[in-house]
């Protein structure tokens, strides 16, 4: 298929069936990717111990921090080139391809200069103890190199099936996941390296990922790739791309500091058995929401074409699609959760202490989250025509305006329960939030000029 029909494509065929294009193979390969960070975490709580898992849950607002910086670029500009290619605006899409690269390297040297000079203070703030110290200070000292090469190999994935390739972007993400798991219990067994040589895998997995990404943008027949030129940064390229990945990026910016509160709540209220319970529940929330995150990639790209191209009931159809399935994937994670608890942790550790910690944990954090795929579909709706502003705000909504309060409040009237309670409340008032903005958002689009940014 040549580059003129997959654009054509976009704007004219079923939405139903674009979305199953699209997004099948962006679920597939984020489902793919997850689950070897599953795998990850299994090896780690079945080899190492229940210390390792909360050494692990300790590293993860620093995973947070990192993937948000590259998710400021990779959605950003996935979002910006799927509108300019709609826009017919060819070279300022190979600009933001350009411009992004750039960006993604220049945020790999601030975060991993910070992260060396000063490790063991900033794990001690973001909740590590004594005892789960040694775990997380040998994993992130492994694995910032694989944190670069997993945003340049995500980001740039991003445009790669913005700009028509979902199979292929899928296949990056499928060849790294194979890579994986199939090193994992070399490095932490068959070499006895613990939680030190699952770093090493992601870091080999996530350079092969890399590589493939960048072979693809250097092909002479791909419908937007590097070219000589497009590397000089410009605010003018630079500021739609912030401007639009704002929201997803403050998501997991969000993440790292809830996560931040979460541990160390949990430690002063339930010790290192609450932070281990935690890192299972989030583990198991992420895989969920990545099925969610895989969908909306593929959502992305068709709604932000027809937005550029003025096709608005296209935009609309896709959308109800895109959250019924969604809203189906996260009814079948919160019946998990509250059906087979001990199932779910028991993949995780044989520690009977933790797995009954688990079991509470998911039992009351998740009473609400069949509402969750509603509220990111949403997110990635407004991000996805340029509105900013929306999407950040409705991100802030449930991760920061309301979740940080409750964390804040609940666990001193309630102890251990106050931090389980705080995510099933939060998710049922953003959830509110989110649809008032929605109803307001939708009918004031078809009234609005489309040139109006202001509008949305």
């Amino acid at each position: 298929m040549n580059q003129d029909q997959k654009l054509r494509d976009l704007a004219t065929l079923p939405v139903g069936r674009l979305l199953w294009r699209y997004s099948l193979p962006a679920v597939t390969g984020m489902l793919v990717m997850s689950l070897y960070n599953v795998v990850d975490r299994i090896f780690i709580g079945q080899g190492v111990g229940p210390e390792a898992i909360a050494g692990l849950a300790v590293t993860f607002p620093v995973i947070n921090i990192t993937t948000a910086l590259g998710v400021l670029v990779g959605a950003g500009s996935s979002s910006r080139v799927s509108i300019l290619l709609g826009q017919g605006r060819h070279a300022e899409a190979e600009r933001t391809l350009g411009n992004s690269l750039v960006m993604l390297v220049i945020f790999a040297t601030c975060y991993m200069s910070l992260f060396y000079w000063q490790l063991d203070p900033i794990l001690r703030l973001f909740g590590a103890s004594d005892a789960t110290i040694p775990y997380a200070r040998d994993l992130i000292s492994t694995l910032l190199p694989g944190l670069f090469m997993t945003n340049l190999a995500f980001s740039l994935n991003n445009i790669m099936r913005a700009s028509g390739y979902p199979a292929r972007a899928m296949m990056t993400m499928v060849i790294g996941a194979v890579v994986n798991v199939i090193l994992d219990p070399i490095f932490i067994f068959g070499l006895d390296m613990g939680i030190r040589g699952a770093a090493i895998a992601t870091d080999i997995a996530m350079a092969i990922c890399a590589v493939f990404v960048f072979a693809h943008f250097f092909r002479r027949d791909v419908t937007v790739r590097f070219r000589r030129g497009t590397f000089g940064l410009s605010l003018r390229v630079v500021w739609p791309i912030i401007a639009i990945g704002a929201a997803p990026s403050v998501v997991n910016f969000a993440a790292s500091f809830i996560n931040i509160i979460i541990n160390k709540t949990l430690l002063a209220h339930g010790g290192d058995m609450a932070v281990g319970a935690a890192g299972i529940f989030t583990t198991y929330t992420t895989l969920l929401t990545t099925f969610v995150l895989g969908i909306c990639l593929g959502m992305q790209p068709i709604v932000g074409y027809n937005f550029g191209a003025g096709q608005l009931h296209r935009l609309r159809r896709v959308y109800g699609l895109a959250v019924a399935v969604a809203t189906a994937v996260c009814v079948a994670g919160y019946l998990g959760g509250m059906l087979v608890p001990q199932w779910i942790a028991r993949a995780f550790t044989t520690d009977p202490a933790l797995i009954d910690m688990t079991d509470t944990a998911l039992r009351t954090a998740m009473m609400a989250f069949f509402f969750v795929g509603f509220q990111v579909v949403s997110t990635t709706l407004f991000q996805s025509i340029g509105a900013a502003a929306k999407s950040v705000f409705l991100s802030l909504t449930r991760q920061v305006i309301v979740l940080i309060p409750l964390l804040l409040t609940l666990p001193d009237r309630m102890g251990l329960r106050g931090v389980w309670l705080s995510f099933p409340l939060s998710d049922t008032a953003a959830t509110v939030i989110t649809l008032a903005m929605v109803w307001w958002g939708l009918a004031r689009l078809g009234r609005t000029p489309l040139q109006s940014k202001e509008a949305y």
